[in-house]
C-alpha cells in the first residue's frame, strides 16, 4: 500500500490523492481505481493569493495587465457592437457613479474592463481575465485606495478610462491599445507614488 511505502498515514495519502484531483493530475474510475489523466501533464495556471500581498506583487500583476488589456483594447475597437458599447459605457457609468457616492470602486472598476473583455468576441480574453479577477480584485483595492487618497489621482484616472472608452468608440484599434497600455503605466506609476509616501511616512514616524 502507498502508506506502507512511503511511511505515512492514511489520511496523508488521501489528501496527496485529493491534491492530484484537484489538480487533473488524477481521476477516479469507479470499480477501478484511481489513475493518472490524459491531461496530467497540462498544467493549470495558478498564483499563490498569499502572494498578492505586497507592493511589488500588485506592481507585477499591473505589469500583466499591462500586456492584456492593451490587445484587449485594440481587439475591442476592432470589433465591437453597438450592444457591447452600451455596455461598456454602463460598466464606466457605474463606476464614475459608485466612486462619486464615495465607494471603493474596487468591483465596477474589473466590471468595466471585463466589458471591454466581451466586445472583443474571443472567449479566452474574458475567461482570463475572470481567472484573473479574484487577484485583479485585490490588486486593484490597492491601486484605487491609492488613488483615492489624491484627488489629482481619481481624476487622472478618470480621464484614461474615458480615453479608452473613446477610441474603441472610434474604432481605433492603435489609439485603444496606446490608451490602455498608458492606464496601466500610470496605474504603476501611482503605486510607486505610495510605496514612496509609505517610506517617507516611516522615517518620519507618521502613520501611513
Amino acid at each position: 500500500m502507498l502508506s506502507e511505502e512511503f511511511g505515512v498515514s492514511r489520511t496523508v495519502i488521501r489528501e496527496a490523492i485529493s491534491r492530484l484531483k484537484y489538480e487533473g493530475v488524477v481521476e477516479s474510475r469507479q470499480g477501478s481505481g484511481v489513475f493518472v489523466t490524459e491531461q496530467a501533464g497540462i498544467r493549470p495556471l495558478r498564483i499563490d493569493y498569499t502572494d498578492t500581498g505586497t507592493l511589488e506583487s500588485v506592481l507585477q500583476i499591473v505589469e500583466l495587465r499591462r500586456a492584456i488589456e492593451a490587445e484587449v483594447a485594440a481587439q475591442a475597437a476592432r470589433r465591437r457592437t453597438d450592444a457591447t458599447m452600451t455596455a461598456i459605457d454602463a460598466a464606466l457609468a457605474r463606476l464614475d457613479t459608485e466612486v462619486a457616492e464615495g465607494g471603493d470602486g474596487v468591483a465596477a472598476d474589473v466590471a468595466f474592463h471585463r466589458a471591454i473583455a466581451a466586445a472583443t468576441g474571443n472567449p479566452y480574453f474574458l475567461k482570463t481575465l475572470e481567472f484573473l479577477s479574484q487577484y485583479l480584485e485585490a490588486a486593484t483595492l490597492v491601486t484605487r485606495t491609492n488613488e483615492a487618497r489624491r484627488a489629482d489621482f481619481s481624476r487622472q484616472v478618470r480621464e484614461e478610462h474615458q480615453a479608452i472608452v473613446a477610441a474603441i468608440r472610434a474604432g481605433d484599434a492603435l489609439a485603444a491599445r496606446n490608451a490602455a497600455q498608458n492606464h496601466m503605466y500610470n496605474a504603476a506609476r501611482r503605486l510607486s507614488h505610495l510605496g514612496q509616501d509609505e517610506a517617507d511616512d516611516e522615517r518620519s514616524g507618521m502613520p501611513s
